[in-house]
């Protein structure tokens, strides 16, 4: 807040973690500041339209209202008045405009003054087809010499990040802390965070953690005297707290800080935190980003086929007793379908259970019936429990969009949770959007974030042991299907100047169906959404792991009463029971 009103800095960038109050003290206190001591054109972006609509209504009219300075400064949103409206407000010697990153129209504005831009890694990467927003945005205070540019956000990719080249730009600072011991300055890094552990005596654990965790025992170690720092102590370093810059000042003052500071957050609970999101690759990136404050360095982008061929096992039944739930793929293309079979376990554990292709053109009837028998297929365990598919997800995208819609529109195979899927690259999209009708038959159509489900893949086939997330392949897999698998890799391309992740072919491979089906099985896996521990204690399979305060595994209970149908403690995305 110091550097927003000095006349010196041009540009402020706060590069953050999560729960440290990044935008009350930086967007909505600074907003104030401008209302009342220095009013000018004001531009505030969030990543959407939609989400400047809840600041608006969340944030900025509660703090006019219960502000005794703010408070009759800015009138009420009317729909007759243009010059307050929920998106645009006037005041005395200024006004201020709300946008969405995502609306070229809204970035194509007035000039501005003071130019607010809040998690810029979550904007798009062109607004429609004008280009990078934050350019577009920054364009609008080049008319003034005062001009003020603070930028927020939590990082995101190494290498892709829009905060961490902004922030690499100013003078990074830090916040450093006094030991209590040696009144030695320094960081709150997670490296010096350390907590108790114990030996585990329980070979069934199946969390792959060889040590017994004991996060309320969670402290820092001084990096320089090697005291001891307790919990109890943070509120008084935090308050003798200072910020320091580890860079040359050129105008722009940049801010790090982790989540490690937040009051709201103990050690202990940081610490759960990092156990819990260590179990699989996709939730530690997300830590990482938004605990952390660092960016996440993508790794194995490039997997090789070898080693997840040598990895292939027989198995002793159609199915694993380990697996609860089973899910099935379609991939449609010109003259044939592909198809493969999931079976899911605890954890999000998964085996292969077999690849199939349908020859024949997908715009014939008798191709569809084939599939039908597929979809009709039942599983046996060793232990002689026969399991069906439980949801199928097709590939609704190529040129065979009506068959798909035709097929999937029946009551009997929407009773059987047959849904048509469509692959969208947009970035940041999650594997799964919210379900939508789509064409003249009125199907439920689920739009997949591809690149998001392949990152997940590249994650989940790098864990090495069977565990959580771990991916199980038969012997009957060959070797074109790991070629297919691991077809693609992650580049890094810079569109319009912006750099881009994307996922596409490598040099000499054509086919990719394998990974494809492999995202619409995970996919299917989160629209069926599974209670897979209540499953398991229905089938009388033991699950062992630590509990929540790092005692030794031990075996979950038995489920409590549930209701009781032919398909029990299957839920649907919109958490029905079914």
């Amino acid at each position: 807040m110091d550097a927003v009103s000095d006349p010196e800095v041009e540009t402020v960038v706060v590069m953050s973690s999560s729960q440290v109050g990044k935008t009350e003290s930086f967007i909505n206190n600074a907003v104030g500041y401008f209302i009342h001591q220095d009013p000018s054109p004001m531009l505030v972006i969030n990543p959407t339209l939609e989400m400047s609509r809840t600041w608006s209504k969340d944030r900025f009219a509660p703090m006019l209202r219960d502000t005794p300075v703010l408070k009759g400064l800015v009138k009420e949103a009317r729909s007759k008045d243009s010059d307050n409206t929920i998106l645009h407000k006037s005041f005395p010697g200024g006004h201020i405009t709300m946008a969405g990153a995502n609306s070229a129209s809204s970035l194509a504005a007035r000039p501005v003054r003071a130019l607010f831009l809040d998690e810029i890694d979550r904007f798009p990467e062109s607004a429609g087809s004008e280009g990078d927003p934050v350019d577009l945005a920054i364009k609008r205070t080049t008319t003034f010499w005062n001009r003020k540019k603070l930028l927020t956000s939590t990082p995101t990719i190494k290498g892709a990040s829009r905060i961490e080249a902004a922030f690499a730009e100013t003078d990074q600072r830090k916040y450093f802390v006094p030991c209590p011991q040696c009144d030695e300055y320094q960081v709150l890094d997670f490296k010096n965070l350390k907590w108790d552990k114990e030996q585990k005596t329980v070979p069934a654990d199946r969390t792959l953690d060889k040590a017994i965790h004991k996060p309320e025992t969670a402290h820092f170690v001084c990096q320089f005297c090697a005291g001891i720092i307790e919990e109890s102590d943070r509120k008084r370093m935090t308050i003798r707290g200072e910020w320091r810059a580890t860079k040359p000042f050129t105008g722009a003052a940049g801010f790090w800080i982790n989540e490690l500071y937040s009051p709201w957050v103990s050690w202990a609970d940081f610490v759960k935190s990092f156990l819990t999101a260590k179990k699989f690759p996709e939730t530690l990136k997300v830590f990482t980003n938004t605990s952390l404050a660092e960016t996440w360095e993508e790794k194995g982008e490039g997997l090789e086929k070898a080693p997840l061929f040598d990895r292939r096992e027989k198995y002793e039944s159609q199915a694993p007793d380990e697996v609860l739930v089973i899910t099935m793929s379609v991939d449609t293309q010109d003259d044939r379908l592909e198809l493969e079979f999931k079976g899911w376990g605890i954890d999000e554990e998964v085996w292969g259970l077999g690849y199939h292709k349908i020859f024949g053109d997908p715009a014939r009837v008798d191709v569809w019936n084939n599939l039908d028998n597929y979809i009709n297929k039942t599983f046996r365990t060793a232990s002689g429990v026969d399991l069906r598919v439980e949801c199928v997800a097709i590939d609704s995208g190529g040129h065979h969009t009506e068959m798909v819609y035709d097929f999937c529109k029946t009551k009997q195979r929407a009773g059987r949770m047959v849904y048509p899927i469509k692959g969208s690259s947009e970035r940041g999209q999650p594997l799964v959007s919210s379900m939508s009708k789509k064409g003249k038959q009125n199907v439920n159509l689920f739009i997949l974030g591809t690149d998001t489900g392949k990152s997940l893949i590249s994650g989940r086939l790098q864990i090495e042991e069977p565990g959580p997330g771990y991916c199980h392949f038969p012997t009957t897999y060959d070797e074109d299907y790991f070629k297919g698998l691991t077809a693609e890799h992650c580049v890094t391309r810079f569109i319009k100047g912006i750099a881009s992740r994307r996922w596409v072919l490598k040099q000499g491979h054509k086919r990719n169906e394998p990974l494809d089906l492999t995202v619409y099985n995970f996919a299917a896996f989160k629209i069926l959404d599974p209670q897979l521990e209540i499953l398991a204690s229905k089938r009388g399979i033991e699950i062992k792991r630590a509990n929540k305060e790092g005692d030794p595994a031990i075996p979950n209970k038995k489920a409590g009463p549930g209701r009781e149908t032919k398909r029990p403690f299957l839920r649907t995305n919109k958490k029905r029971w079914i």
